[in-house]
């Protein structure tokens, strides 16, 4: 999500960017910790990082797979 701070935080209104625990939850049930009632806490941000650095290389490798077939074809 984007959002930006108040004027008298942030007086230039700079777009922040951030995550909704929620919807992390829902894709990456890894990512995100529980309180100790086992409520959603907060986003495990370096648990998203290495996640999405794991998602990039899957895809990476098959852009390479597709690159090898078509330069075959």
């Amino acid at each position: 999500m984007t959002f930006r701070y108040r004027p008298e935080i942030d007086p230039d209104g700079i777009p922040q960017f951030d995550l909704v625990a929620e919807q992390v939850q829902k894709v990456s049930p890894d990512s995100v910790a529980l309180d100790d009632q086992g409520k959603l806490y907060t986003v495990r941000y370096e648990a998203v990082n290495a996640t999405l650095l794991n998602e990039f290389i899957k895809e990476h490798r098959k852009v390479e797979d597709l690159q090898m077939f078509v330069a075959k074809q």
